[in-house]
C-alpha cells in the first residue's frame, strides 16, 4: 500500500506543479514495531507524580473556514494558551480540497502540522501512508462508551487500532422548499420516480426562474459520485465491492446513470454540468431549485443566503426505488481529528482534543452550524444547552430525520470498512467525467459506464 500511495502522491504532485523538496522523508513504519500512540493523560508526570507543564509549540490544520466555527475553534485554542502558558497553538485553515493537496504533497518535505481534522477517506490514506498516530489512549482515557460507535468502526484499521477521533457527524438527505411543492399542489416524493416527475413539472412551471432539481457533474468534485451513490445505495448495491472493484456496470449502476442523466435533461440547468458543491448548493439557498441532497449544512447556507425561506425548508429521508422499500442511510461522514506522527508534542494535541470536548467548548462549536453538525458524543444529544438552541428546535423534525440516517450509512466506498480504494473513488474525477462524456459527447451509457470502471480499477490497482 505505501508504494501505492507513493504513486498517488506524485500524481497529485505532479497535477498541482508543486516540487517536493525538504530535509525531511516520508515517515516510514515498521510491521514489527507497536504503532506509537499519544500519551495519556495530556501531560508527562513530573519526579513527584503530578503533571508536568505543557510546555511547546503545535501547529493544528482544519478546514472550518466559515466563520462562525472558526470563531469558535480559535476562541477554545486562545482560552487553552492562557491556562497553559507554555503551550502556543498555531491554527491554519484550509478548504477541504486545498487540506489534501496540502498534506500529500506536504509528506515529501515533512511540512504536515502536529494535528488537524480530515474527511474519512483521508484517514485511510494517512494510515496507507504511516503519517498519523493511534489514538485508543485518548479515546479510552475519554471514555470510549461516550462516543458512537459506527465512527470509531470507520476509523480504525486492519491493526485493530483506531487512529483518528470523530469531532462531529452529518448525513446526506433530501432537503426540498415547502412553498414550491405547495405551488404546485405536489406531496414531498419517497421514490425516485416520484421525484423526478415532481421535479419536471416544477422546471416546466417555473420557466427558466427554478429547477425541480440541479444535477452537479464538475469534475473538480465529487458531486455526480455523491448522486449515483444514492440511487445504487437504494439499490441494495455500492459503488466499490466488498473485494475493492468499481462497480459501475451493474444494472443498478446504469440504471441510475440512466436516471441522472434524465434528470439533469429535463430538470436541472444545464450550467450544472460543470458545478461543484458550493454552486450546487447556492441554488438550494436562494430557492431556485426545489430539490437538493445534503446534510444539515443546508440550514445555515440558508439562513446566510436567503434568511426569508428558512420556514420553507425541510428534509425527508432520501428516495427508494419502489414505494416502501426500507430506507437505508446511504452516505454519512463522521468527520474526525488526527494526530502526526510527526508532532514533537503529542501529548499537547491530545490534551486540545479533551478540552474541545469540554462541554463549554464542544456546544458553541456544534451550535455555531446548528443541526448541520451533530454531536460525536452520546451525552450531547441530551444536552440542554444544545437541544435548546432556537434553529435546533425550530429544526427538530430535520435533526431527527438526519441523526436517523447518521446512524445508518457510511462514507462512500466504505460500506464495507475503510479502503484506500474510496479515496480514489471519491477525489479522481472519474465519475463525473463518464457524466460528462455522456451528456456533452452523447456517448451512450453503456460504453461510458465500461471505460469508467475499467479506469477506476486500473487506479485501485496502484493501491492493491
Amino acid at each position: 500500500m505505501k508504494k501505492a500511495l507513493s504513486l498517488l502522491l506524485a500524481s497529485v504532485m505532479l497535477l498541482t506543479c508543486l516540487a517536493a523538496c525538504g530535509n525531511s522523508s516520508t515517515p516510514s513504519g515498521n510491521s514489527d514495531t507497536p504503532p506509537a500512540t499519544a500519551q495519556t493523560g495530556g501531560a508527562p508526570e513530573t519526579g513527584s507524580g503530578e503533571p508536568a507543564a505543557l510546555e511547546g509549540e503545535i501547529t493544528f490544520w482544519h478546514s472550518f473556514t466559515q466563520g462562525p466555527r472558526l470563531e469558535t475553534i480559535q476562541a477554545a485554542a486562545n482560552q487553552f494558551m492562557t491556562d497553559n502558558p507554555g503551550v502556543k497553538i498555531t491554527i491554519e485553515t484550509f478548504s477541504w480540497a486545498d487540506f489534501y493537496t496540502k498534506w500529500t504533497t506536504g509528506l515529501a518535505s515533512g511540512n504536515v502540522p502536529d494535528m488537524s481534522t480530515a474527511l474519512p477517506n483521508h484517514v485511510v490514506e494517512m494510515i496507507d501512508a504511516d503519517a498519523i498516530i493511534p489514538m485508543d489512549n485518548l479515546i479510552d482515557s475519554m471514555g470510549r462508551d461516550r462516543f458512537y460507535e459506527a465512527p470509531l468502526v470507520e476509523m480504525t484499521a486492519e491493526d485493530g487500532h483506531c487512529y483518528a477521533v470523530p469531532l462531529y457527524s452529518h448525513a446526506q438527505v433530501m432537503w426540498y422548499h415547502k412553498d414550491l411543492l405547495e405551488k404546485y399542489n405536489l406531496e414531498v416524493p419517497t421514490t425516485w420516480d416520484e421525484l423526478y416527475e415532481a421535479s419536471k413539472i416544477i422546471t416546466e412551471g417555473e420557466g427558466g426562474n427554478a429547477y425541480g432539481t440541479s444535477v452537479p457533474m464538475g469534475t473538480n468534485d465529487m458531486m455526480a459520485t455523491r448522486f449515483l451513490n444514492f440511487y445504487v445505495r437504494s439499490a441494495g448495491e455500492t459503488l466499490l465491492t466488498e473485494d475493492g472493484k468499481a462497480n459501475l456496470t451493474s444494472q443498478a449502476a446504469i440504471d441510475g446513470i440512466n436516471y441522472w442523466v434524465k434528470v439533469y435533461k429535463d430538470c436541472s440547468p444545464t450550467d450544472s454540468i460543470n458545478f461543484n458543491v458550493l454552486d450546487q448548493a447556492t441554488l438550494y439557498y436562494t430557492g431556485k431549485i426545489c430539490f437538493d441532497y445534503n446534510s444539515g449544512f443546508q440550514i445555515g447556507g440558508v439562513e446566510t443566503n436567503a434568511p426569508e425561506l428558512l420556514d420553507q425548508i425541510d428534509c425527508a429521508p432520501m428516495p427508494t426505488i419502489n414505494k416502501g422499500d426500507p430506507q437505508v442511510g446511504y452516505e454519512t461522514s463522521n468527520i474526525p481529528m488526527v494526530i502526526w506522527k510527526n508532532s514533537a508534542h503529542p501529548e499537547i494535541c491530545e490534551a486540545f482534543i479533551k478540552y474541545l470536548y469540554e462541554p463549554e467548548n464542544y456546544v458553541p462549536f456544534l451550535l455555531s452550524v446548528p443541526v448541520g453538525m451533530l454531536p460525536a458524543l452520546k451525552e450531547i444529544a441530551d444536552n440542554e444547552q444544545f437541544l435548546s438552541d432556537p434553529m435546533v428546535q425550530k429544526f427538530s423534525h430535520a435533526k431527527d430525520v438526519i441523526s436517523k440516517a447518521v446512524g445508518e450509512g457510511t462514507a462512500i466506498g466504505m460500506e464495507n470498512g475503510p479502503r484506500p480504494e474510496a479515496g480514489l473513488l471519491t477525489s479522481q474525477g472519474v465519475i463525473e467525467s463518464m457524466f460528462q462524456d455522456i451528456v456533452i459527447n452523447g456517448t451512450p451509457v453503456e460504453q461510458a459506464a465500461k471505460a469508467a470502471e475499467d479506469k477506476l480499477n486500473d487506479l485501485f490497482e496502484t493501491v492493491g
